[in-house]
């Protein structure tokens, strides 16, 4: 197990090195850059402005040579400072990741509550009205946008019945209970909107496994069939899941980010819509940075998982 593991910490270092080089290059491919930002913002349009503003901002040098000092940085947990406000990208993070983290952690747990047993009673119950309820229940939120449903959330509610989600955000270790009320509607909605595809998994791979011979086997010696599905069942039918788990981690965190404006959670969203309308090329590597590393440590968890569930894989 120990040098699975290796080869997968292994495997982790190219692929980061690869994302943070598309990281620092996608933001700058974008149309207009900070300075012309600035000189609009001032009015003013010489070139020796310019000049001044480019080298103050540390971006006369090569784009390469930029890279570099960047990385160097970053190695050393130094994001740089904000363009426009000038303050560490570091402390910014350390205030709005954790608030993104808590968002898509309780989506992520709103989704396999779902899914995962929904699924199972889908298979188990193949073909009859509740298996149709559940499998209409699926498409249904295929169909619809987990930001299409939060803007329904905000504005129907409070034209009906006088209510509307709280919007003032509060931090977990002030008022938990106050924290859980801001976050749970968005987590609600964007822990639905992605146990759909989940919850067809987990039947499709529950009525496979439930055709295999050791199952029949098991129910000829007559054991009960709660123990069939969870023994013997559930364990073989979860590694698809968890691999569909594992993809799922961008849309999660992209879905964080847009229910994060429309219920005005305070997290990386926010400040990443920000920092890309004003070119703010620190804070939105340093963002990206982030939920790259993120995510390649998600599928490496992931990975883990299957050596946990299947020993084969460990080999």
């Amino acid at each position: 197990m120990q040098a699975f593991i290796i080869r997968r910490l292994l495997a982790v270092i190219p692929t980061l090195l690869f994302t943070s080089v598309i990281v620092f290059a996608s933001i700058r491919l974008i149309p207009g850059d900070v300075v012309d930002l600035m000189l609009a913002q001032n009015d003013i349009s010489t070139g020796t402005d310019r000049a001044v503003i480019e080298a103050a901002l540390g971006l006369d040098k090569p784009i390469y040579e930029q890279y570099f000092i960047w990385v160097a940085n970053a190695l050393q947990g130094d994001f740089g400072y904000s363009l426009w406000q000038n303050t560490p990208v570091a402390e910014q993070l350390a205030v709005t990741l954790p608030i993104t983290f808590e968002l898509g952690f309780l989506a992520l747990i709103v989704a396999l509550t779902v899914a995962i047993p929904i699924g199972i009673y889908s298979a188990m119950k193949q073909d009859t009205p509740g298996d149709y309820i559940t499998r209409s229940f699926s498409l249904l939120m295929l169909a619809i946008p987990s930001f299409w449903l939060g803007t329904l959330v905000m504005v129907f509610p409070s034209v009906w019945w006088r209510w509307a989600p709280p919007l003032q955000y509060t931090p977990f270790f002030e008022d938990p209970l106050g924290n859980l009320a801001h976050m749970l509607v968005p987590a609600v909605l964007l822990g639905l909107s992605l146990s759909a595809v989940t919850m067809r998994m987990t039947r499709t791979m529950m009525l496979e496994v439930l055709r295999q011979d050791y199952i029949r086997t098991a129910r000829a010696k007559g054991l009960h069939e709660n123990l069939i599905i969870f023994r013997h069942a559930l364990r073989n039918c979860l590694i698809p899941v968890v691999t569909l788990i594992g993809l799922q981690a961008p849309l999660l965190i992209g879905g964080a980010v847009i229910l994060e404006q429309i219920f005005v959670v305070p997290g990386m969203g926010l400040m990443l819509l920000e920092a890309v309308f004003q070119r703010d090329y620190p804070v939105v590597t340093g963002v990206f940075l982030i939920v790259g590393v993120s995510i390649l440590l998600i599928n490496l968890m992931v990975d883990l998982t299957y050596g946990f569930l299947d020993p084969k894989v460990r080999h």
